[in-house]
């Protein structure tokens, strides 16, 4: 019961790190990304389908997005979303087979703003494995509650969890400082 609780625990941790590296991933730095394209939402055909799932995203140049669309009859609400999109600070160019965007150099201010939402986001991944590991210590509080296991074995999983927690905890600060350094570069 306890190594159970203990494995959720973990699997959904790892999860969470991931999201917050997806989230990181959304962060523009100086160089093109595609991780910051794969999420727009498009309204393809009157459905909202992520821009990954409509075309090939590429980067031939260093501050230049590439995008090829499966569909060539998307393009203009590829083209419509990009534009819409916050932040970006780019104009979408289309030759009708393809959508360049050509992404400016970011102003130290704009890193500064870059560097404070990877923070935020960083906390929210932390907030979010914290949320787990009080789940995990609420379910071993029962187990031991309910008599499904001893004080000696729910004191070792309690152990554990806060060893795991602490792991995944530093290696979202590993990758907020990773990111820090690639916004923060000129």
């Amino acid at each position: 019961m306890i190594t159970n609780i203990l494995a959720e625990a973990k699997d959904k941790m790892e999860k969470s790190l991931e999201a917050t590296k997806d989230d990181f991933a959304s962060v523009r730095t100086g160089r093109a990304n595609p991780g910051l394209f794969q999420k727009i939402m498009v309204d393809y055909y009157g459905t909202m389908t992520p821009l990954g799932q409509l075309g090939a995203i590429s980067t031939p140049e260093a501050r230049t997005i590439l995008i090829n669309p499966y569909d060539k009859s998307a393009l203009g609400a590829i083209e419509k979303a990009l534009m819409a999109m916050p932040n970006l600070g780019a104009q979408p160019n289309s030759d009708g087979n393809v959508i360049r965007v050509n992404l400016p150099e970011l102003t130290e201010e704009r890193r500064k703003e870059y560097v404070k939402l990877t923070r935020d986001k960083a906390e929210h991944g932390r907030v979010s494995i914290r949320n787990i590991r009080r789940k995990g210590m609420e379910d071993l509080a029962s187990v031991k509650k309910d008599g499904g296991a001893g004080e000696d074995e729910v004191e070792r999983g309690e152990k554990e969890l806060e060893a795991t927690t602490k792991t995944h905890i530093e290696r979202i600060d590993e990758a907020l400082k990773n990111k820090e350094s690639e916004l923060l570069e000129v």
